[in-house]
């Protein structure tokens, strides 16, 4: 009875390739695992062109929830963004799709899983690292860092030789990956950074800012401990409220980001990425910790959020260190419940007011006329503490030059 390995697929030309070519040089019996985490029509047809390429099973597993509840909201709840821009739509969903794979590979007593990730990018290591740490036991192959297939001509010519002879193309095109949460492009004139990015060409989920409606659109949100529960006052499970505003944000061309990014590899690679309902949903909670989370708590929070981006974007999701800054994070949304109103015009997130039942935010404090809790004298005594350190500090350097001109 031959060995079985679990090979990650998407149906595209770089994982149909391998099946054949895993059957030829290991002979193992290949089991595809198609992990469904919201890329849509992506997955027509995806069993008919397994089994024509030679694979014995496939499995089409929907874990869209799980990735939304378990991924995508802690790193919502940290104001997880990578570099300031990216808000790692594709580095959340690795962990779940290996955590899968795992599982699977345990289901069919596999020895092997195999993923179609290249080795110059962030994936490798992200699906590696994922398997390594829930499955130390089983090998992990990487086609692309063992083959030396160099151009999708080759692939298709592989894929002919041994039978297999699917409508693919040498056209070249943009490499995107997509999920619930966003999709990504790289490739063609992205490669050259002094290129502007053909939009017209490459949006998928909605318009450039000058394409958006000249009408501008205003929605709300509600939140409890973090966690996003309303839309336009209609409860929803989160995962239908971010494809709800992936609509909505892609319709007013809100979350388009076009960056250089330093990958874990070492190396910069450019991409523009479109990510309307997450960048909505970003800014909605961020403008509701403003009202609740005192200055010393908001201000080690962004920290953290940045240290849990580098985290996931470095595919180190399961470690001890990820689950101890999700601690930290999970105890300051304890009291992150309220609502917030935005506008979308043209690209931007227009706020319209938040409400919160534990808002910091005290009008009698805040307004210029004098309240009951603030008296402007106290301020002075504050000052003179505050700024003691740098009076005493200026009165030694001031001895110091007096003693030197003397």
């Amino acid at each position: 009875m031959k060995e079985k390995v679990i090979l990650a697929y998407s149906g595209g030309l770089d994982t149909t390739m391998i099946i054949p070519w895993l059957k030829e040089n290991y002979d193992y019996d290949v089991v595809c695992v198609c992990i469904d985490v919201g890329q849509g029509n992506e997955l027509d047809g995806l069993e008919e062109r397994a089994k024509l390429s030679g694979a014995t099973k496939l499995y089409i597993e929907n874990v869209v929830d799980e990735f939304v509840d378990d991924y995508v909201i802690p790193c919502v709840k940290a104001g997880a963004v990578y570099e300031n821009k990216y808000l790692l739509g594709t580095s959340m969903a690795r962990p779940v799709i290996a955590k899968r794979l795992v599982e699977i590979a345990r289901l069919e007593n596999a020895t092997a899983i195999c993923h179609g990730a290249t080795g110059k990018g962030n994936d490798q290591v992200r699906f590696e690292l994922g398997i390594k740490a829930l499955a130390p036991d089983l090998r992990i192959i990487a086609p692309w860092r063992i083959w030396d297939v160099t151009s999708r001509e080759e692939e298709i010519e592989y894929c002919k030789n041994h039978g297999i002879d699917l409508p693919f193309t040498a056209n070249n095109s943009y490499s995107r990956d997509r999920n619930l949460w966003h999709i990504s492009h790289e490739g063609l004139e992205l490669e050259d950074p002094s290129n502007a990015p053909n939009y017209d060409h490459l949006l998928v989920l909605g318009v450039s800012p000058e394409k958006a409606p000249d009408e501008s659109e205003t929605l709300s949100l509600t939140f409890e401990k973090g966690i996003p529960t309303s839309l336009n006052g209609k409860i929803m499970k989160v995962s239908d409220i971010i494809a709800e505003l992936n609509i909505l944000g892609g319709r007013h061309g809100v979350g388009i980001i076009d960056i250089v990014e330093n990958r874990v590899v070492g190396m910069k690679s450019r991409g523009v990425y479109e990510t309307p309902g997450g960048t909505i949903l970003m800014e909605a909670h961020t403008q509701l910790e403003e009202l609740i989370l005192d200055r010393a708590t908001l201000t080690c929070k962004k920290e953290i959020g940045n240290k849990f981006a580098d985290v996931v974007y470095e595919g180190k999701w399961f470690t001890p260190l990820r689950e101890a800054l999700q601690a930290f994070v999970d105890v300051t949304q304890e009291y992150v419940t309220g609502e917030v109103k935005i506008k979308l015009f043209k690209g931007n997130i227009i706020k319209q007011g938040t409400t919160s039942p534990y808002s910091l935010y005290n009008e009698s404090i805040a307004s210029f006329t004098t309240g009951e809790l603030y008296n402007h004298h106290d301020a002075e005594g504050f000052i003179n503490l505050f700024g003691l350190s740098l009076k005493v500090r200026a009165m030694k350097m001031a001895a110091v030059e007096a003693d030197k001109s003397k």
